[in-house]
């Protein structure tokens, strides 16, 4: 794999300027007083810095490895209610993440769209059991339901899945849920953080918390580049690490018990012309009981997930055999043309940070609820733990009120309801780009678009299999706190989640870019 020497040129520009932004914001830190310090760069923890920032509290964002990283760059790309917890009786539950399913498609349109599932159904009893359901989803949705379910006959089913498995196909629901791009739904927080006034970098591990007295008052934090260790003091920390939350509990020094069980949920990448349409399936009963789901998902279809119970938390876990031949068996049983494994053009693993409020045991992990916990420690640690994307607005300003509290500062009512989401252009903006990579990037795909007529080596593709441009590397670069090739080829853009072969063949040349 090669670029041009202009592209590599302004590769190089861009990852100094980067570098440049990242050395003030690091001043700051060091310099600076907060209300607020969040620990982890997850949805979780760019949710509340987003929250604490909009209430006007000095807020301070560290995250050790880069922005999603972890699990909230590896989810099933959907925002939703949750349509297996009907069947769990946690109506509680359905409604408040429907109602930030509707929030999130209203406040971010340029990252969530609504996207069609067909559950088909094969007994007939299957029908009305899930029909019936989808209408109590749409019930619980209220006003900001997306768009209303309909029960479709054998015909619909196949016009919008046209792999649908025909035999003994009787008809089947159709009904709606919300789809996004995780990691830049994670950029974009970053960067309505930073609008807001927060102080956010990577690259800055937390390894002590700071006590005055017997109050934490911030934390000691080392640049992963090893060249310096410094602390960062503020009235209340934050603790949203997820998988990796005990760890920082632990550091408290209060005797915290152990609270996160990992879970690993694994997806495969498929051919478009597995489902063709744009239509998703929803498979409602696999052998070990979840939902899993068939989507399309940036020209490619992605299935999944499973869900393991793992020893221990993994920053980068890996899928097993095991894994990609459950998912290919249970989604091959909906579908006339069965994928193989040979058909897996790439996959990938992340852990659910499942959340044990009696401390961890040996319970089977499907039957935990995706609540979120909020935790304050005697020292005044605060933690918010479990949840999901879709919920991710709603563990925040439950962890900001909880803050303000354990610092004493005046309550600040929260404005996040109302708030939009960097980037944020309505659909029917005659400036709304019509290529798909873009999409994502909102009010500035124009700004991406000049920058590939002004520097037409930037229109370059950066690989012949996959639609972004070097343009997308350049800007993740200089405007996204990018700093390695796997940012770039994982998270700016989702090369890394959907074509291995093609990731490898342009990962040492960008390496190579980067470290010149």
């Amino acid at each position: 794999m090669a670029w041009s020497p202009a592209a590599t040129a302004a590769l190089r520009e861009a990852r100094a300027a980067g570098a440049r932004q990242r050395a003030a914001l690091l001043l700051r830190l060091r310099s600076e007083t907060f209300d607020v310090l969040v620990i982890g760069g997850g949805a979780t923890g760019l949710g509340v810095a987003v929250d604490a920032a909009s209430r006007g509290l000095r807020t301070a964002l560290v995250e050790a490895h880069d922005w999603a990283k972890g699990t909230s760059s590896r989810s099933t790309k959907l925002v939703h209610g949750g349509v297996r917890y009907l069947e769990q009786m946690e109506f509680g539950l359905v409604r408040e993440a429907l109602h930030e399913r509707g929030l999130l498609h209203r406040n971010a349109p340029h990252l969530v769209h609504p996207l069609a599932f067909v559950v088909p159904s094969y007994q007939w009893w299957e029908g009305p059991f899930y029909g019936t359901g989808m209408l109590l989803y749409d019930a619980l949705a209220g006003r900001l339901n997306l768009k209303p379910s309909r029960f479709l006959d054998r015909d619909e089913v196949i016009e919008r899945i046209p792999n649908a498995h025909r035999e003994g196909l009787r008809g089947g629901v159709e009904y709606f849920d919300g789809q996004f791009d995780d990691a830049r739904m994670a950029v974009s927080l970053l960067r309505t953080a930073l609008e807001l006034g927060a102080v956010a970098a990577t690259g800055l591990r937390v390894d002590e918390l700071l006590l005055e007295g017997e109050r934490i008052c911030g934390a000691m934090v080392q640049e992963d580049s090893g060249e310096g260790r410094f602390a960062i003091r503020a009235s209340v920390v934050i603790n949203c690490t997820g998988i990796f939350a005990d760890e920082i509990r632990a550091m408290d020094g209060t005797g915290a018990k152990p609270l996160i069980e990992p879970a690993q949920g694994v997806h495969v990448v498929l051919d478009r012309s597995f489902q063709p349409s744009e239509h998703a399936i929803m498979v409602p009963h696999t052998d070990d009981g979840r939902v899993l789901f068939v989507i399309p998902w940036h020209g490619h279809t992605l299935v999944g997930t499973t869900d393991t119970p793992m020893p221990r938390a993994e920053l980068d876990p890996q899928p097993t055999e095991e894994e990609i031949d459950f998912i290919l068996a249970n989604a091959g049983r909906y579908l006339q043309r069965v994928p193989e494994r040979s058909d897996v053009l790439a996959s990938f693993a992340g852990m659910r940070p499942l959340v044990h409020p009696g401390g961890t045991d040996n319970l089977d992990s499907k039957k935990i609820s995706r609540e979120h916990v909020v935790e304050a420690s005697p020292r005044g640690l605060v933690s918010v733990m479990g949840g999901k994307w879709t919920t991710y607005r709603k563990m925040a300003e439950d962890g900001v009120d909880r803050a303000l509290k354990i610092a004493r500062l005046a309550p600040r009512p929260c404005v996040t309801e109302g708030l939009r989401v960097f980037g944020a252009l309505e659909r029917d903006d005659a400036a709304w780009p019509p290529e798909e990579w873009l999409q994502a990037y909102g009010t500035e795909a124009q700004a991406l678009r000049d920058l590939m007529r002004e520097q037409p080596a930037l229109a370059e593709p950066v690989h012949p299999d996959m639609p972004a441009t070097l343009a997308a590397l350049a800007w993740g670069l200089r405007h996204e706190q990018a700093r390695s090739a796997e940012d770039l080829l994982f998270r700016r853009t989702r090369m890394g989640l959907l074509r291995e072969a093609a990731t490898r063949e342009c990962m040492t040349t960008l390496a190579d870019v980067l470290a010149s």
